[in-house]
């Protein structure tokens, strides 16, 4: 056997060293050693006197003047001062998009990052929500810049440009721009052939889900797949009170109009009451993209902040003699009512309102992939691996969108504030219905349940629980507010496709 002998750190450098030395050596032997190249290609190039009328020069001399013009000088001073002004603290004083809002906002960001970690308000979520708020507001650092277009009078114009930086026809395109009229002054949108001639930021393409209405839906098939509707199925009485916890959602959409709100606008902000994060983004894209970061944050916020909002209305709304109402155990569910309940939901709703069939379609085809048993393996994957993705580039692209001067106006507290009012709408509606329904059965409800009604699954039938609990620590309602839980989805899906039917 060959015994390796223990090599010392300084030789084994010393080794690469000398290896690296004779690679270089060889490679420039290597060069010089090569064959002359074939003779040049002539290449068309601007003539001076006809601009789109191409003259022939050797491309070897082309190819010296473009080398000429693109290796600057170098000046250490010059490039000091160069890198001195391309920071974002320089760029904050000098461009006009940047300023001390941004600032804010990034502070504004590390609160939320501080909330998400250190208290654990929706960390999921809020995290990259935080995280994506804070890389949109650095300066300069143009993580959602938009890309960057050079417009053309005529298409050969465009096309000889695309030619010139290698690209080719197909990267020309025609796109609409202001022009101003010299004479009238008038501004018109005038189409013109344009070429991209630098990209947008990471954020800015990864935001196109947002805005394409692709994350949601596949947010909600993941939700689906992690949901048992079963709860539901066995006591349908139960879908009365997801419905009725959407009282908030409307209720909150005539605030909106009386504060001045467009229908459009009131239609998106009242989806907060909803209490689903998702639906309120496919709504907002869809009715009012321009208000996406106040809506998601609020909603997201709100949805941290259900076991500290939603208990005082409970308590206020009922007596300590209905808070320890015990409820009966729910029957046995077959799977062949499990199966056909995502099949039948998803028809019904469609073809009463096709426009929540996106949303419907893709929560029940995630539930149908639970329950059927056959596809277990992408049932997995879209409860965690898929979920999990589409949840970073969700969290992060809307926390993108609430720049500083889009995020700090007056409307942004009127989300706010109407977020707050729809939420506690919501709770209400279901308690009340609740109620009602605990005095026309004889007093075998619990009203606690119709809280859970809005559809922060399984958040809301937790609190429910444990509001339950403190009257009675024997009293289990966990499962009976599963049932208006998860018709709570349903319901604020329901809604979404009735503000974008009305007003899309």
């Amino acid at each position: 056997m060959f015994k390796l002998k223990k090599v010392s750190p300084r030789r084994g450098l010393a080794c690469l060293l000398v290896m690296f030395t004779l690679l270089t050596v060889f490679a420039a032997l290597a060069e010089t050693a090569q064959e002359p190249a074939e003779a040049p290609v002539a290449e068309a190039v601007q003539s001076a006197d006809s601009p789109w009328v191409t003259e022939v020069i050797p491309a070897e001399e082309a190819g010296e003047k473009e080398a000429v013009a693109s290796d600057p000088d170098i000046n250490f001073l010059q490039g000091l001062k160069n890198i001195a002004m391309s920071t974002g603290i320089a760029k904050s004083f000098t461009e006009s998009d940047i300023d001390f809002r941004n600032y804010i906002m990034m502070a504004v960001a590390c609160v939320l990052l501080y909330l998400a970690i250190v208290k654990q308000f929706e960390p999921l979520l809020l995290l990259p929500i935080a995280f994506g708020m804070l890389l949109a507001n650095l300066p300069a650092a143009g993580m959602m810049g938009h890309p960057t277009y050079t417009y053309y009078n005529t298409m050969e114009e465009a096309l000889f440009a695309a030619k010139q930086i290698s690209k080719d026809a197909g990267d020309v395109v025609m796109r609409a721009r202001s022009v101003t009229d010299p004479v009238t002054g008038v501004v018109t949108n005038t189409m013109m052939p344009a070429l991209e001639t630098a990209n947008g930021g990471l954020l800015y393409y990864l935001y196109k889900g947002v805005k394409l209405g692709i994350y949601p839906p596949l947010i909600f098939m993941g939700v689906g797949a992690m949901t048992d509707f079963a709860p539901l199925i066995a006591n349908p009485k139960s879908l009365l009170l997801g419905a009725a916890a959407q009282l908030g959602i409307f209720l909150t959409f005539l605030g909106a109009k009386l504060l001045g709100f467009k229908a459009t606008e009131a239609g998106a902000i009242g989806i907060i009451g909803g209490a689903d994060g998702p639906t309120a983004i496919f709504v907002t894209t869809r009715l009012a993209p321009h208000l996406l970061g106040p809506i998601a944050v609020a909603a997201y916020s709100y949805m941290a902040l259900v076991p500290v909002i939603q208990p005082p209305i409970m308590k206020a709304l009922t007596t300590p003699k209905e808070r320890k109402i015990r409820m009966g155990q729910l029957r046995q569910v077959s799977k062949t009512e499990t199966i056909i309940f995502p099949i039948a939901v998803t028809i019904i709703v469609s073809l009463l309102l096709p426009d929540a069939a996106t949303l419907i379609g893709m929560l029940m085809l995630g539930n149908l992939m639970r329950v059927c048993g056959v596809v277990e393996r992408i049932s997995k994957t879209a409860q965690n691996e898929l979920c999990n993705i589409v949840t970073i580039f969700l969290g992060l692209t809307v926390g993108a969108t609430t720049t500083g001067s889009t995020f700090l106006t007056p409307q942004t507290l009127y989300i706010v504030v109407l977020g707050v009012v729809a939420f506690g709408c919501g709770t209400a509606g279901g308690v009340l219905l609740a109620k009602l329904m605990n005095i026309l059965s004889g007093g075998t409800i619990n009203p606690l349940i119709g809280s859970a009604g809005v559809s922060a699954v399984p958040m809301a039938a937790r609190v429910s629980q444990k509001v339950g609990q403190e009257e009675d620590p024997g009293n289990f309602l966990l499962m009976h507010a599963m049932g208006p839980n998860v018709a709570g989805v349903i319901g604020s899906a329901v809604a979404a496709g009735v503000f974008i039917a009305l007003f899309g």
